[in-house]
């Protein structure tokens, strides 16, 4: 999964190289932490978060495909 969002985000940024995925586990949760330049974080919430609740629907149809629960977060 943490591939999966590290894909995504470098496809949508102008800085690729700047992005970074860290996970958090937890009790019964992964949290996934998306870090990326401080210009791109508008590309990746996208208007009215629409671009960032599209890859929250990937990672959790992906995440209940194999019976976890994940949560993306994005760092500023």
């Amino acid at each position: 999964m943490k591939e999966l969002i590290i894909y995504i985000a470098k496809s949508l940024v102008d800085r690729p190289e700047q992005v970074s995925v860290a996970e958090v586990p937890g009790d019964h949760t992964i949290v996934l932490e998306l870090t990326v330049a401080k210009e791109d974080l508008g590309k990746v919430i996208g208007k009215q978060g629409k671009t960032a609740t599209a890859i929250r629907t990937i990672l959790s149809a992906v995440s209940s495909k194999m019976k976890k629960r994940t949560v993306l977060e994005i760092i500023e």
